[in-house]
């Protein structure tokens, strides 16, 4: 029996794509991986041809990652169970929203001693006023160690192979030895660090920081407006943690999944660019703008600040996330986002 552990992919998205072009890499790289990588991906028409089989013959996704080629180790499987079941090590790379019915047909049915890495950014929030972490969703749904993987990580930039870090929580040191060697390249630098949920909680919440970003951008406050957006969402995200995830990692703040992330989710990155486009033309929700400009990808930002929002008002925590509530508020439309800048002077004393 082989111990090379076997790969897949659970998403093929624009992110996903990009991943999948490292670890089809890697694992040609490395003995201790299996040299096939199936990757779900969810079954649509393209140009008359059904998507996995152009990723099979042309080894290109020119639904999401238009030019960029796979390895020929990259299989694409329109079946989510076919695709994970005989896995060492699951890579989760799919809009939150999507978990839940993507899991379901896993319950019970994975290889004993497989583990998860979730690329995916956002809380779940099945319970209304209670969130919890999307690893943690995974881990209680299919009974595995789920770690995450978050950083400064734009997805067209990765696949261009231009440098930039990223951070991978995980409490195993072995377990993270392995993920390391899966992912890291000389131009995708991976940090490991055990403090897994402030990684998680750093690239779910600079979703929110960056629609307010974006609005700043929309209504052209400047640069000043927005080093204070970013400054004051730090402080929000390291005081959330400190609030329901206490004793976080200090360090981790400063790894590629916190300022990092945050600065470049800023300046960057479709969160950002809807929210700039909604503060343009509020006549129109940001359900539309994701529809209009973003072929087929979701926005994390928008529902992401409703669901911390809930959180807040169920624990009475409203006050002390001026920022967050500002967001959520203008999602909503229950203020406009000229009213933006009043909220943050609203900023609490520490």
């Amino acid at each position: 029996m082989s111990d090379k552990k076997k790969v897949c992919l659970i998403g093929s998205g624009n992110w996903g794509s990009a991943i999948a072009k490292i670890v089809g890499v890697n694992v040609k790289k490395f003995d201790c991986f299996d040299k096939e990588v199936k990757m779900y991906v969810y079954e649509e028409m393209v140009d008359g041809r059904k998507l996995t089989e152009i990723i099979n013959k042309d080894h290109e996704n020119v639904k999401y990652l238009k030019g960029h080629k796979f390895t020929d180790s990259i299989k694409a499987v329109p079946d989510v169970l076919e695709t994970a079941k005989d896995a060492d090590i699951l890579i989760f790379v799919i809009p939150h929203q999507f978990v839940p019915n993507t899991c379901k047909p896993l319950i019970g049915k994975l290889k004993k001693g497989a583990i998860g890495l979730s690329l995916i950014k956002g809380f779940d929030e099945s319970e209304k006023g209670k969130i919890s972490l999307i690893s943690e969703k995974i881990s209680n749904l299919l009974g595995i160690d789920c770690c995450v993987l978050m950083g400064a990580n734009i997805a067209n930039e990765v696949a261009d192979e231009k440098f930039c870090e990223t951070t991978i929580g995980c409490k195993n040191a072995e377990t993270g030895h392995i993920l390391k060697k899966l992912l890291d390249t000389p131009n995708f630098r991976v940090t490991v660090v055990p403090d897994t949920k402030t990684v998680e909680i750093c690239g779910a919440l600079k979703n929110v920081v960056a629609v307010a970003a974006g609005i700043c951008d929309g209504l052209g406050y400047g640069d000043n407006t927005k080093a204070a957006v970013i400054r004051i969402g730090l402080k929000e995200m390291m005081r959330f943690c400190n609030v329901f995830y206490p004793t976080p990692r200090i360090q981790t703040f400063f790894e590629s999944c916190g300022i990092a992330d945050l600065i470049t989710t800023c300046y960057g990155g479709r969160n950002r660019r809807i929210s700039e486009l909604f503060a343009k033309d509020p006549s129109k929700t940001f359900e539309q703008l994701e529809k209009e400009h973003l072929n087929g990808q979701k926005l994390q930002g928008p529902g992401t600040a409703l669901d911390v929002v809930c959180l807040l008002k169920s624990k009475n925590k409203e006050e002390l996330f001026p920022m967050f509530v500002a967001v959520a508020k203008i999602v909503t439309k229950e203020i406009k986002p000229q009213d933006l800048l009043d909220y943050l002077r609203k900023e609490p004393d520490d």
